[in-house]
């Protein structure tokens, strides 16, 4: 009797394992948040890159993730024991902004949603970095963290018409599926990485709008001079997929003012070939966060987010990638306190305006307190 039951149970078992597998591989291949797909066409542009290999993107130098036995019992370990200072105790600083007070600012300014997505004006142009302004960095809220804020600075609604968007590469905290479907009929341009612009055609972007970028593209926009510059980090938006998209950073130049905004990498030599090809540079948008021993090389320690800001030879530094998800097991703010400490010894200056906050470009570096501390 015991046996029968016991067959009994496993086969209930088995056949719930089962359907849980079957709707796991219908709902990755069927819910739109996951993105496009590459058609032989498309892998046959890429392959023309100089970067795209064995059906993947490839880094400039050899770059992995910590896959050994020791260090995902390491990364296990850490997630069981917690960290209690992971996430703010309470609501973070941040300031209120309407379209009114946006456009009567100043004439070049920029505006810090937390994480890695801004909004910036630049010659007259509204512009959006990385506009990841959802709940939460995952297909599903569920499979994800939440935002620290409740609300953003400016809602996505209230926002004033987008000359240009821009990609550094698609994983979920810095292209999200929601922020796209509200900004893409307000948004006259998506310049992206190679590879990116399949998700935006599956969500119903206008392909006259996009544009895709291999890494050293240039182009212009209206008196803005913009390129697209390596990254050492990775990509991919479901399993399976990793390196299917480019992944890089931005430059952005007008006749009074440089721009650096980095994406997501490692350190690497790229940042030295960045600063003598395209520096000085009046800010540096430097990814501060979301680090950790294991995968040391597709995210920069804060230390060496200082050392890249050198390297690109930025007047001015802000750390982002924080501030607005806890995607690693750091404290929320050690990434600000632990590059502002580099960035004083290498004589760089840094800056941490509250989110929302509206900086007047022509006038960096701003006085700005360390109200993370």
């Amino acid at each position: 009797m015991i046996k029968h039951i016991f067959k009994w149970a496993m086969l209930v078992f088995g056949i719930l394992i089962l359907i849980l597998v079957i709707a796991t591989i219908l709902y990755m291949n069927l819910s739109p948040q996951f993105g496009g797909n590459h058609s032989k066409e498309d892998k046959a542009r890429y392959e023309t890159s100089g970067h795209y290999a064995d059906g993947k993107f490839q880094n400039l130098m050899p770059t992995s993730l910590d896959y050994s036995l020791k260090g995902i019992l390491n990364m296990t370990r850490a997630f069981i024991k917690g960290n209690p200072n992971k996430s703010p105790k309470s609501d973070l600083p941040q300031e209120q902004l309407d379209t009114t007070e946006w456009n009567t600012h100043f004439d070049d300014q920029l505006m810090w949603f937390g994480h890695s997505a801004f909004l910036l004006k630049l010659n007259g142009k509204n512009i959006l970095l990385d506009p990841m302004l959802g709940r939460s960095p995952a297909p599903h809220p569920t499979l994800g963290t939440s935002r620290y804020a409740d609300s953003l600075p400016i809602e996505i609604d209230a926002l004033p018409e987008i000359d240009l968007v821009l990609i550094s590469h698609d994983h979920y905290d810095h292209l999200d599926y929601g922020s796209i479907l509200k900004l893409k009929e307000k948004t006259k341009k998506f310049y992206v990485p190679l590879g990116v612009g399949a998700h935006l055609r599956a969500w119903g972007v206008a392909e006259s709008k996009i544009r895709e970028f291999n890494w050293w593209d240039e182009t212009d926009l209206e008196g803005i001079d913009l390129a697209f510059t390596p990254a050492r980090h990775f990509s991919g938006r479901k399993l399976g997929n990793n390196y299917s998209t480019l992944w890089g950073a931005w430059v952005l130049r007008t006749a009074s003012t440089r721009l650096f905004f980095s994406g997501d990498s490692g350190y690497g030599e790229h940042f030295k070939e960045i600063g003598e090809k395209y520096g000085p540079f009046d800010l540096a948008l430097m990814e501060c966060g979301q680090y950790n021993v294991n995968w040391p090389e597709i995210h920069m320690m804060p230390e060496e987010t200082a050392q890249a800001a050198k390297d690109v030879r930025a007047s001015v530094m802000m750390p982002i990638h924080w501030g607005a998800f806890t995607l690693a097991l750091h404290d929320w703010n050690e990434p600000p306190a632990r590059s502002f400490a580099k960035a004083k010894e290498l004589g760089v200056q840094m800056i941490t305006p509250v989110i929302g906050d509206v900086l007047a470009l022509e006038a960096l570096p701003a006085a700005v307190e360390p109200w993370w501390r």
